[in-house]
């Protein structure tokens, strides 16, 4: 692990994501690709992602850098977390070992030059990262600077619950700083988190997860994920709109406990 990311986990102020990750990769198969595939074909409102170049902020696993390596786009991804890196390093390895047209490192969306040392992306996508930083306003700011003239983001934000998210950002801390609280905290959260959501799945006949993602992996992600911030969509609005970008796609949770997903052009 890197220094900086080493001594915040061990101080309790950042999620190991890409432990979480690890494990997810154990689950990840054809058909959770395609739904990763379908999810950006959807947002994007793409067929193919051919001839464009493809920049993934935070990629954790590598599904969502896999999935849009195959619709066609040249693929940069990076992540802060060494772990998290590893994963999509085995993502690569697993389905497209060799692939020149797929570049990963590690770095820092906050670290202004390595962003501008990137270049310009047709796409910069990153969901559910940016507000794990530890510093939102500032990884708004540099991914919209990695956007070309003409291209889109991509990004989904912790929706603003008022004093529901200060809950969720105690119960973060605790889990962080208190490692032996985990599993009080999962005993105590998985009523709703896990099982109560799988019974409203089943009745509904959706058990298959959008994003191609894991119930189970999503909980501890949610339990742990720290840092943690969050934003109404007129915030959001309010930063990219004066900057250039026009709002093309909004997709909210409907004031519930999740990601709004916002697409910029």
């Amino acid at each position: 692990m890197s220094p900086d990311h080493s001594s915040e986990v061990k101080s309790g102020e950042r999620f190991q994501f890409g432990e979480n990750w690890n494990r997810f990769l154990s689950v990840v198969d054809e058909d959770r690709i395609r739904e990763a595939e379908a999810t950006l074909r959807q947002m994007l409102d793409v067929e193919s992602l051919t001839d464009k170049v493809f920049l993934d902020i935070g990629s954790g696993s590598g599904l969502f850098s896999l999935a849009a390596r195959r619709l066609g786009a040249k693929v940069y991804s990076f992540d802060y977390d060494p772990a998290s890196v590893a994963c999509t390093r085995e993502m690569k390895r697993r389905y497209r070992e060799g692939d020149v047209d797929w570049r990963i490192d590690e770095g820092s969306v906050l670290d202004a030059d390595y962003v501008k040392g990137l270049g310009q992306f047709d796409i910069v996508y990153s969901w559910g990262v940016l507000h794990h930083t530890g510093n939102m306003v500032e990884a708004f700011a540099n991914a919209a600077n990695a956007l070309r003239p003409g291209g889109a983001l991509f990004i989904a934000i912790y929706n603003d619950q008022g004093v529901i998210s200060r809950y969720w950002t105690l119960v973060k801390k605790l889990f962080n700083r208190v490692p032996l609280s985990r599993p009080f905290l999962i005993l105590l959260h998985a009523p709703y988190l896990l099982l109560l959501r799988f019974a409203v799945r089943l009745l509904l006949g959706r058990l298959q997860l959008e994003r191609g993602m894991s119930m189970w992996h999503d909980m501890l992600d949610w339990l742990g994920g720290y840092p943690f911030e969050v934003a109404k969509p007129e915030v959001v609005l309010e930063f990219f709109l004066p900057r250039g970008l026009e709002l093309k796609k909004l997709r909210t949770c409907a004031g519930r406990m999740g990601c709004n997903e916002y697409v910029f052009r």
